[in-house]
């Protein structure tokens, strides 16, 4: 045997050891690192959740309506550029925007583009203030000294889009991931009992968790929203709706849960920890949760885009949050008229992000559920 055999039959070896003494989180990030679109997913999906962390600093303005800009109201995207029939320049620039009142148009107030005089774009403009993890800054990545620019355009309200697409990214991350985290203690503590002690338990427990399946969320959205006071501020209907949405997004996970406890609560290593006078809440905790933890990872992960759709299709049609709250939700209930489609088509580039939000829950997820399959890996 060749001194190249030998070290590639050593290699091998080496590979077999560190397969089979990996630990479990491990083998599912070796697994998931195989597919392609579960990576670029990932990829895509912490760019926007920084994003949406970071949206105060990487927007120009408030999104509220103190940022608006009230001489360009449903104002085309304005694209920095570096060129134009005056020349080129090394820094990218827009064309300052005016707006006065034409007789033409019987004295109504016209905006029109002056391209004769430019604004040069700069970086870590001072701005209005704001908070990010509780520190106050008015530091924003780019803006101009004097005017507005608008990448995305404006809405009817002087809104800058830009700006009010990055916090809605963070808003309906937010519900989701207070939804989801309400969710997930509810389904850890109703389907850990409902498993671990079985009989007239469980039987109850499976009756209040169809029952709770069953409720219709739209109709219940309708009947709660009859009864917010409308003095309730955005804060207060926020946390609402988000609670809400974990109230009733427990019951799948509570099912595979229970169904998981119910498998593995007459295993030797539960009896042997019962025997050591481990109590109930010790062994579900400590021993049964644990042996699936991949799997509640993965549930997880893959009811966050039910969160954000939910969130999304209750603001859409008035039942979630509203304005000046900034979410998905609120923000696609302005694409709705045929005017909007026809003569502002910019209002559609917060759905494009949207879009790619879920998509890229949606890929994760599915690369995770194959990686924490023990049978999916064929190749070993």
């Amino acid at each position: 045997m060749t001194e190249t055999n030998i070290y590639d039959a050593a290699v091998d070896q080496s590979a077999k050891d560190a397969y089979f003494t990996a630990s479990q989180g491990q083998l599912i990030w070796t697994r998931f690192k195989k597919q392609k679109a579960a990576m670029v997913g990932a990829w895509v999906l912490v760019i926007l959740i920084l994003s949406g962390l970071f949206a105060p600093f990487l927007t120009p303005y408030d999104p509220t309506i103190a940022g608006r800009d009230k001489d360009y109201l449903n104002g085309a995207p304005t694209i920095p550029q570096f060129c134009d029939d005056n020349g080129c320049s090394l820094r990218p620039f827009v064309y300052a925007i005016e707006r006065e009142r034409s007789a033409a148009t019987n004295f109504r107030w016209v905006t029109t583009v002056n391209t004769e005089e430019r604004r040069y774009v700069q970086f870590f403009v001072e701005g209005s203030e704001y908070k990010l993890f509780f520190i106050t800054f008015n530091t924003h990545l780019f803006g101009i000294e004097n005017g507005y620019v608008h990448l995305f355009g404006t809405d009817s309200t002087g809104k800058d889009i830009f700006s009010r697409t990055f916090h809605a990214i963070n808003t309906s991350l937010a519900v989701g991931t207070i939804g989801v985290f309400i969710a997930f203690v509810l389904a850890l503590v109703i389907g850990g009992i409902s498993g671990f002690y079985g009989g007239w338990v469980d039987s109850f427990i499976q009756m209040v968790t169809d029952a709770v399946r069953t409720i219709p969320a739209i109709p219940l959205f309708m009947a709660l929203a009859a009864f917010i006071p409308d003095t309730w501020s955005a804060e207060e209907r926020f946390f609402f709706i988000s609670i809400i949405l974990g109230f009733i997004g427990w019951p799948t996970l509570a099912r595979r849960v229970r169904t998981h406890l119910l498998t593995e609560r007459n295993q030797e290593y539960v009896l042997a920890a019962q025997l050591c006078g481990a109590s109930s809440g010790h062994v579900i905790r400590k021993h049964l949760l644990p042996s699936f933890t991949s799997y509640i990872i993965v549930d997880l992960v893959i009811s966050f885009p039910y969160m954000v759709l939910s969130e999304t299709a209750l603001s859409f049609i008035g039942l979630g949050l509203k304005d000046p709250v900034n979410s998905l939700g609120v923000m696609l209930q302005n694409v709705t008229s045929a005017d909007v489609l026809l003569n502002y088509q910019w209002y559609f580039i917060p759905v494009i992000f949207f879009i790619i939000l879920v998509m890229a829950f949606v890929f994760v997820g599915d690369g995770l559920r194959d990686a924490a399959d023990p049978y999916g890996d064929t190749k070993k």
